[in-house]
């Protein structure tokens, strides 16, 4: 009876790791969450932007659907402002992870590198540019 332990204990950690999975599976996503979108923005980014006014970057209210280097009365950086691109989440996100590897040139000195802060303050900007 001995040998029989052995593969009743497989079975029953495989059964327990299958059920684990099936609550939470391995790299399932995690919903973007504004809330924190918006402490995280307060803290990263409100030295340089603000949602409302240009700072040292500029304002962010209304930067989904907006042209890249497009604000009124921002002083962007050539490669910015030759971008070609619209804001939504993709580009928001690729910006975050590393503007230079997006767009050469660009003058913004900071990056986001754990994804699920970059889907935070995502989250946080889409909701801040809906009227």
């Amino acid at each position: 009876m001995a040998r029989a332990a052995g593969p009743v204990l497989r079975a029953t950690a495989l059964l327990t790791v299958m059920a684990a999975l099936a609550v939470h599976p391995a790299g399932a996503a995690r919903a973007a969450d504004a809330e924190r979108g918006g402490a995280l923005y307060e803290a990263r980014c409100g030295a340089c932007h603000s949602l409302d006014a240009h700072r040292v970057g500029p304002m962010h209210r209304g930067v989904f659907g907006r042209r890249a280097g497009s604000a009124p009365g921002y002083d962007y950086s050539p490669a910015l402002k030759g971008a070609g691109m619209v804001w939504d989440a993709a580009s928001l996100d690729a910006w975050l992870k590393n503007p230079e590897a997006l767009v050469p040139g660009q003058r913004m000195g900071y990056s986001v590198p754990v994804a699920s802060d970059r889907d935070d303050l995502v989250a946080f900007l889409r909701r801040s540019s809906t009227p």
